[in-house]
């Protein structure tokens, strides 16, 4: 497995409940930052295998980028269940819910 890889990976893993990151936000903690497409395909080729919270990423806009109703809607249900609001626009406020576990740890890279 790429370093990449296994850094977005643990990333995603340690996205505390009730919280979201963005795909970019991802690849530059993982040392890529312009990555997000990365790690768009790595969420889609790995939650299941590695258990992955997927649901707790987001776009930059703070928008469910899934465009499949059903996928969507399992996605903004499992994280309204974890508390995080949605505004009347359909997005999240990240100011509100966004992790930024850079404050938290020193360097996942």
């Amino acid at each position: 497995m790429q370093p990449f890889t296994e850094k977005v990976i643990t990333i995603i893993q340690n996205i505390p409940e009730g919280n979201v990151m963005t795909y970019g936000q991802i690849a530059k903690l993982a040392g890529s930052p312009r990555g997000a497409r990365q790690v768009v395909r790595i969420l889609h080729s790995m939650s299941e295998k590695y258990h992955l919270p997927w649901h707790r990423v987001v776009n930059s806009k703070g928008l469910i980028g899934i465009k499949d109703d059903e996928h969507f809607h399992d996605q903004k249900l499992s994280l309204q269940s974890e508390g995080v609001e949605f505004m009347m626009n359909g997005s999240i406020n990240l100011s509100e819910f966004q992790f930024h576990p850079e404050t938290v740890y020193e360097d996942y890279t």
